[in-house]
Order: structure tokens, then C-alpha cells, then sequence
């Protein structure tokens, strides 16, 4: 189907044990030889040992993608495997900070729905270490938006949505359970993007 890889969240069954939850990765792994991703989040937030164990078990293992925000359990785990894996900061822009400061160089973006630019400006300046540029950036950008993203349960997809929409982008509506916004937080979205034209281009 022209797949390049399999991204594997955490089951629908909450707290599995260990073993269990290895058997689960290990026979997706074992379904194709495409490379697999796990999505730690949620629930599934092992230990840096298990990590090593399941990609010693797991032959196609190929990333770790962070969903956790835990900048100390991931830091302990990427010593732990080392380049065994390729590393993914997964849980939003506005950790690109933390996820920087312990070497990881890949990050999943929502603001790139809107803004790639904004993202390429982010992944340049920690790169680079240029703390003022990145603090900067934040500030102006990052932070504003995340507080608006962090309003109600949903809003993470539902303010994206409504970004997309109002700079022209195929989004379309947030679909239930995830909440719509209110009129007012909608002229804040047309007020956000107009402070973003400059990284909108």
C-alpha cells in the first residue's frame, strides 16, 4: 500500500503486564518486514530496561516515539538502548527545548499543518544551540499557543483544526467527542495567525 513504516500505539487494553505487552509489539513486528515505531504514550511508560529488551526481541524495532513529556525517563532510556534506536520527541513543539537538550534531532510537529516554517525555525535554532533565537521563538510563537491548546481535553487537535481552516487549509471540523470552540476563541485564532505571518510564508 505503499507504507513506509508502522507506527504502533499502546492496545486498547490498559496495563498489561510486562510480557504481555512485549508479546503485543513482538507480533506486530513479526507481521511485516516494514520497520516499526513504537508511540509511548499513555499507559504503556516502561522502564529503560524493558526497552532494551524488546529491542533485542524485536529485529525490526526501529524508533521510539515519546509521548510521555518525561525529558528524565527518556534521557534514562536513550542512554540505556543508545543508537540501538532512532529517537522521536512525539509530544508537541513547545518541548522542542527539553527534547534538544538531550540530543534527539526529530520531532513530530503539529505547527507544521500551518506554519512548516515556524517548525524548520524551531529545528534549526536548537540544533544550533542558539538558546536566544529558541527562546525567542517560544515565546512569540510556541508558548501563546500551547496555553490556547491546553484549554479544554481535545483542544490539541480542535485549535489545530481551526488554524487550518482559517489560513485556507483542508482540516475541516474537530469530530466528536472532541470539542468545537467557542466563537471568541475563534477571533483569538484569527488574532494568533496574524501575529504568525511572518512564519507563515
Amino acid at each position: 500500500m505503499g507504507a513506509d513504516a508502522i507506527l504502533a500505539l499502546p492496545p486498547y487494553y490498559p496495563n498489561a503486564d510486562e510480557d504481555g505487552l512485549a508479546e503485543y509489539y513482538a507480533s506486530i513486528g513479526s507481521a511485516t518486514k516494514l520497520p516499526l515505531f513504537v508511540y509511548s504514550r499513555d499507559w504503556v511508560n516502561p522502564t529503560p530496561a524493558w526497552v532494551e529488551r524488546l529491542a533485542a526481541k524485536i529485529p525490526t524495532l526501529f524508533a521510539w516515539k515519546d509521548g510521555q513529556g518525561d525529558i528524565r525517563r527518556y534521557q534514562q532510556i536513550m542512554n540505556r538502548v543508545g543508537d540501538r534506536l532512532h529517537w522521536v520527541g512525539g509530544i508537541g513543539d513547545d518541548c522542542v527545548p527539553g527534547y534538544y537538550s538531550i540530543g534527539i534531532r526529530v520531532f513530530t510537529s503539529s505547527i507544521a499543518t500551518v506554519a512548516p516554517k515556524l517548525s524548520l525555525c524551531l529545528h534549526e535554532a536548537a540544533s544550533a544551540q542558539d538558546a536566544n533565537r529558541l527562546a525567542l521563538l517560544m515565546c512569540d510563537y510556541v508558548i501563546p499557543l500551547y496555553a490556547l491548546r491546553a484549554r479544554r481535553k481535545g483542544y490539541e487537535v480542535s485549535v489545530m483544526k481551526a488554524m487550518m481552516n482559517q489560513a485556507g487549509l483542508a482540516a475541516g471540523p474537530a469530530r466528536p467527542p472532541l470539542p468545537q470552540l467557542k466563537s471568541s476563541e475563534l477571533d483569538e485564532i484569527r488574532i494568533v495567525l496574524e501575529k504568525w505571518k511572518p512564519v507563515l510564508s
